[in-house]
């Protein structure tokens, strides 16, 4: 029985798109994927369709990796509009509540004390989060309110930038699963007012820099004007989804073993435990691996060679 014939190529490698505002992650992968004509992709945690900004995508074997930029942490640049509460918290939804703003600069300080550090956040029903394996907003557009459980989330910083009554801009340093217009609408109920997101823009994924990034509008115009060959050359590597982990180079016995998924015990003279990025003796990029408190190698994701 004949092999079915792959639908791209086998290229590897993060490609750092400026998500343009009002398409969703998953359409713009696609479109990226296309242009690439590779055979995998996937996207590390979805921007809103409102939002804009930093949307790593993973192509190929780096499509192993995401899930570590999806725990990463991240940056945003949020405008809410005081005075207006909507049931998605944002502007795309439909105005619930409005009332008076008697905001000062001096109460919004005082009320984002309580959201900095380690906070619980009730998540939004607008959100991909999923109930009896359906996502949470299929039940908000149905008119269906379903109960969630708060979440534990990080606030690292929680920056004042501007405040032009009606909007207040501020710069959120949070963790995963932190969900922005919650926190917009969470502020708004603290100052008395109700608030949703007008503006919201990520501009940090893990520590990728904001420079590498590329709007769809310029990757469409380098696609039609250059050689796949030239457009390749704006990935990033396969390991800078994990490159917060230590490294540890193997020898070319060891990486043999590795390669065939077997677990490798080592001297560990750099006393290295828990994940690590494994490279060959010739500096290729192996996986992702575990070492036990045994000096143990276990093998995690591992590329395929």
């Amino acid at each position: 029985m004949s092999r079915p014939r792959k639908r791209g190529r086998d290229i590897d490698g993060v490609f750092l798109l400026d998500k343009p505002q009002g398409m969703s992650s998953n359409d713009i992968m696609q479109k990226v994927k296309r242009l690439f004509q590779a055979n995998k992709a996937g996207h590390t945690g979805a921007l809103d369709p409102l939002a804009t900004g930093m949307l790593p995508i993973c192509l190929g074997e780096a499509t192993k990796f995401s899930q570590f930029l999806l725990d990463a942490d991240k940056r945003y640049v949020v405008t809410a509009k005081l005075g207006e509460r909507t049931d998605t918290s944002d502007a795309e939804g439909q105005i619930v509540e409005r009332r008076p703003v008697n905001v000062e600069v001096a109460q919004i300080l005082t009320a984002l004390e309580q959201f900095r550090g380690d906070i619980l956040q009730v998540p939004t029903m607008f959100s991909a989060l999923k109930h009896n394996g359906k996502p949470l907003y299929e039940y908000a557009r149905a008119g269906i309110t379903v109960e969630r459980e708060a979440r534990p989330i990080s606030i690292f910083e929680l920056t004042f930038i501007d405040y032009q009554a009606p909007l207040l801009t501020l710069e959120v340093h949070c963790s995963k699963g932190t969900y922005i217009r919650t926190l917009v609408d969470d502020l708004g109920e603290v100052l008395g007012c109700g608030a949703h997101v007008t503006m919201l823009r990520r501009t940090a994924v893990a520590d990728y820099p904001m420079e590498k990034m590329m709007t769809w509008e310029t990757l469409q115009s380098l696609s039609e004007q250059a050689e796949l060959a030239q457009l390749d050359q704006h990935l990033l590597p396969t390991d800078s989804a994990v490159s917060k982990l230590p490294a540890l180079h193997l020898n070319a016995e060891q990486s043999k073993a590795i390669g065939f998924g077997q677990r490798v015990k080592f001297a560990n003279e750099s006393h290295l435990h828990g994940q690590v990025r494994l490279f060959s003796a010739d500096q290729r990029f192996l996986g992702v691996a575990l070492v036990d408190e045994n000096n143990v190698i276990r093998p995690q994701r591992l590329i395929t060679q």
